[in-house]
């Protein structure tokens, strides 16, 4: 007999019995007699929990472990994930466009997301032993080449698709609504950010946000060049990464901001946060080439070196944007203080490299 299929849960109501009717809905046929449950990772709009499952009847393909993904604790987290319709957004990706994205991506067992209230449930596969990237410690310059054709395959899968501007749930899209980041906003928040943490800005840093939170609209609404599927928060604390023990060799996670955007500015988020300046600076040749050929190889035509530098180039403004922003909106911790100090500085030594702002 078949499982009902399972409902949106907390992570404190779920059973044996919901976790067999998860297995059943991504096609796994077994009975879960029992599990522990360990929160895992950093996440700051989602928790994350890992479910360690004990069978009365294992088929095929039965995992040992599953990782459910929930709103955040947080209350105030709760609240960003909510006003920003990352909940909604993601569990949508997963639906309906991880099967087409390119992109190395956790398998998904089971999701679905209330609309009106934002409460949701993501299952996805357990990827240890692969490790969780950290944006405090950065990448090998190995780790950046996969995830650079990564960025490439997932930018080539919908490129130039007009379809997603359909879609409402796809941020910047024609259907979607309008972003909430103006310029009073951004103002506001960069205001915040440096009563908050003044002490501990440089002040290079602090001419750069001056420079650009007045624009920063402008910035996000004058992307040029051919729009795709963009990941958004493209920084290691979203990634897996194989290890000697196995995993795939890089997986991307935290499909939360996905947009209709512009792909040289996921390149940019992540190369500018994840290898220290001066690794960037010598090896930014290479890693542009690399993109470049990835993106050929998948199919991509008329889009070279000279349209790729100028919005690589300008491409870490969102970076800088999403340090100050997630510090202000997000529930506070130490270690959330660190990355987002760590983001924003790496977002202006590229900016100020790349001759973006004065």
């Amino acid at each position: 007999m078949s499982a009902a299929r399972p409902d949106i849960r907390a992570p404190g109501e779920i059973d044996a019995a919901w976790l067999s009717a998860v297995l059943e809905a991504g096609g796994v046929d077994a009975a879960v007699r029992s599990f522990e449950a360990q929160p895992v990772g950093t996440g700051q709009i989602g928790d994350s929990i890992r479910f360690r499952l004990t069978y009365d009847r294992r088929g095929q393909d039965a995992p040992d472990t599953l990782v459910g993904k929930f709103p955040a604790a947080g209350e105030a987290s709760r609240a960003t994930g909510v006003m920003l319709g990352n909940y909604l957004r993601e569990v949508r990706f997963y639906q309906q466009l991880a099967p087409t994205a390119l992109v190395q991506t956790p398998r998904c067992y089971f999701t679905d997301v209330d609309e009106a209230t934002s409460d949701f449930v993501l299952m996805m596969e357990d990827l240890t032993p692969a490790v969780q990237g950290d944006q405090l410690l950065g990448v090998s310059l190995e780790q950046a080449r996969l995830v650079v054709e990564q960025a490439a395959r997932l930018h080539a899968s919908h490129w130039a698709d007009d379809g997603l501007d359909e879609l409402p749930w796809v941020s910047g899209s024609k259907a979607a609504p309008p972003s909430a980041a103006d310029e009073a906003a951004v103002s506001a928040l960069w205001a915040g950010f440096k009563l908050r943490y003044g002490a501990r800005l440089d002040p290079a840093w602090v001419e750069v946000g001056d420079w650009l939170a007045p624009r920063f609209g402008q910035f996000a609404r004058t992307e040029d060049g051919p729009r795709c599927l963009t990941h958004n928060d493209f920084r290691p604390d979203n990634m897996m990464f194989g290890t000697a023990a196995g995993g795939h060799p890089v997986t991307v996670l935290d499909w939360q901001s996905f947009a209709y955007g512009c792909g040289p500015t996921d390149l940019a988020y992540f190369l500018a946060g994840a290898l220290a300046p001066d690794v960037r600076r010598a090896h930014e040749p290479e890693l542009l080439a690399l993109y470049l050929r990835t993106l050929q190889a998948h199919g991509v035509v008329g889009f070279g070196m000279d349209e790729l530098k100028p919005l690589y180039g300008r491409g870490a403004y969102l970076l800088f944007g999403t340090a100050f922003f997630a510090a202000m909106l997000v529930t506070q911790t130490d270690r959330g203080d660190e990355m987002f100090l760590q983001m924003l500085g790496a977002a202006a030594e590229h900016m100020r490299d790349h001759g973006v702002a004065r």
